[in-house]
């Protein structure tokens, strides 16, 4: 049994799918972006700023399935300049206590959604 999450809190999928799926006790997230789910405009004028936001997306996914980041076991980082890595890098860092951070990889892509600079997958466990 599956439950699709969905949260006005966190930007409205902009393809066929959903924010997340719940599949017992594991949820997968989808890919988010540094969209304001309050005024939908794209946040990327500031490397910082930008990657902030998407942790909150995934902050705000995660709540509605009644999770928090300490949940999270798995995320996937996907940059569109590895020269960005150790930015991105020091905001993630702020999220996550290193001795019990998530297993992740970071993989640099030619081009993301919107031509935004970083988007984060993850995957939790109630």
């Amino acid at each position: 049994m599956r439950e699709i999450i969905n949260t006005p809190d966190a930007p409205q999928p902009i393809g066929p799918y959903n924010q997340a799926i719940l599949v017992k006790d594991m949820l997968y997230i989808s890919g988010q972006i540094a969209i304001n789910p309050e005024t939908g405009e794209l946040e990327t004028k500031d490397l910082r700023d930008e990657t902030h936001r998407v942790m909150n997306n995934l902050k705000a996914v995660l709540k509605a399935a009644g999770m928090s980041l300490q949940n999270v076991v798995k995320t996937s980082i996907f940059i569109s300049d590895m020269h960005n890595f150790s930015i991105i890098n020091e905001v993630y860092a702020t999220y996550f206590d290193g001795s019990t951070a998530p297993a992740r990889e970071t993989v640099e892509v030619a081009n993301l959604p919107k031509f935004v600079n970083v988007e984060i997958s993850a995957i939790a466990i109630k």
